[in-house]
């Protein structure tokens, strides 16, 4: 992401001595302010996905122009596409679909004690920047939540990067998937970055899912224009 701040360009802070539970306390009410501050932005998102299996490789990408609105959501455009017409239809545009789904279920899929149990793993530098490592498991089952670990930057309450799994698994095709999910700092804001996931297939083969997210314009405040990179 062009512009943005990365956990490794800034300088290591000492974090505050506080429990998981005000932790995650802190992490929900900066959550919430940045959300009610941040109206409006724009990016170019690239998509690719890869398939090997025993007697075949397939490969797809897709750009897509996404728009963030506080108003209204997400809006996708898809400005190119090309490779495996399966992979496009049945892995890309499908992710498409559950992200807006998810976005109508936002309280069911956040990342609070009504959804998951925390754990306080410790401390670490993650490039620079002092992050509580937390342990998160699911309460119920949703392909919307993950069991895994996430990082939250020790100065800004912010989630910085995920190490996890869906805590259900989408179908019965697919025995597991890894997914490394990273954030971009953006003026006030934490954008992600970079997702990629590596799918086990029953049937035999790997499936590699990788998500740019790419530069992000017009990003907006309630008082203050970000400028444009």
């Amino acid at each position: 992401m062009a512009g943005g701040i990365r956990p490794e360009d800034a300088h290591p802070q000492s974090p505050a001595a506080l429990t998981c539970a005000q932790i995650v306390d802190q992490m929900q009410i900066h959550d919430k302010a940045r959300k009610d501050e941040l109206k409006h932005w724009q990016a170019l998102r690239h998509y690719r996905v890869e398939y090997r299996g025993f007697s075949a490789t397939l490969a797809a990408q897709m750009d897509v122009e996404t728009t963030y609105d506080a108003g209204s959501g997400k809006s996708f455009r898809i400005v190119s596409e090309s490779g495996s017409k399966m992979l496009l239809d049945h892995v890309l545009k499908r992710l498409l679909e559950s992200e807006k789904e998810a976005g109508h279920e936002q309280s069911s899929n956040a990342l609070t004690p009504a959804n998951y149990r925390f754990r306080l793993d410790g401390v670490e530098t993650l490039g620079g920047r002092t992050a509580y490592v937390l342990d998160v498991e699911p309460i119920h089952d949703s392909k919307f939540l993950y069991r895994g670990k996430i990082w939250i930057d020790a100065a800004d309450y912010a989630v910085v990067k995920i190490e996890a799994e869906p805590s259900k698994s989408p179908s019965f095709w697919v025995s597991r998937t890894l997914i490394h999910h990273v954030y971009a700092k953006t003026g006030e804001f934490w954008l992600p970055e970079q997702d990629r996931s590596e799918t086990k297939v029953r049937v035999g083969g790997t499936a590699v899912l990788t998500i740019d997210y790419g530069t992000y314009r017009d990003v907006s405040g309630t008082a203050r224009e970000a400028a444009a990179f």
